[in-house]
């Protein structure tokens, strides 16, 4: 079973909500004989910026993201002088995922310019070009990494393992 997938059925000795338990944290585990009550993780908050002028990646990448286990909070941008914008007015991420290639400010810009704000976040590149010389002129703009897109669901959990975040 993939990651963010639900099954249909309960499966014996599997944890099962209890409505008694809402908001606590907590199933019950087992298979009703001697059951007992265990703290189930909750899912850990991330707040993810994805910038990307095309729609069908933003929509791609918000998928992926709210599969691999993480509870997001993304919000998307179609260029990155809304991302500099975004973070200008106060709000802030721990994820960005930057495209290179969009109108009005293109993702080196937009980089150089989040980094010359004292912007902390973990910022990926995320590009259509894949010679390595156009990866680390985009690297050099301050990206803390640089992949081909659209991303896997293997590389987004690879981009968390970076940052700490447990699925």
């Amino acid at each position: 079973m993939m990651p963010g997938e639900t099954m249909s059925k309960q499966v014996a000795g599997a944890a099962s909500p209890d409505p008694r338990s809402a908001g606590s944290g907590k199933a019950m585990m087992g298979n009703g004989a001697g059951a007992s009550w265990a703290a189930v993780p909750e899912k850990k908050k991330l707040s993810v910026l994805i910038v990307d002028d095309d729609s069908t990646i933003r929509t791609i990448h918000t998928i992926l993201v709210n599969r691999v286990g993480v509870e997001v909070e993304p919000k998307v941008a179609e260029n990155g002088q809304v991302a500099v914008d975004l973070f200008r007015t106060g709000e802030s991420f721990d994820l960005v995922l930057m495209d290179w290639e969009m109108p009005v400010m293109n993702g080196i810009e937009a980089t150089r310019e989040l980094r010359k704000m004292g912007v902390g976040a973990m910022i990926v590149g995320v590009t259509s070009h894949s010679m390595d010389t156009e990866k680390e002129t985009f690297m050099a703009a301050g990206l803390d990494d640089c992949y081909g897109k659209p991303l896997s669901i293997k590389i987004l959990k690879n981009i968390l393992e970076k940052m700490k975040i447990d699925d």
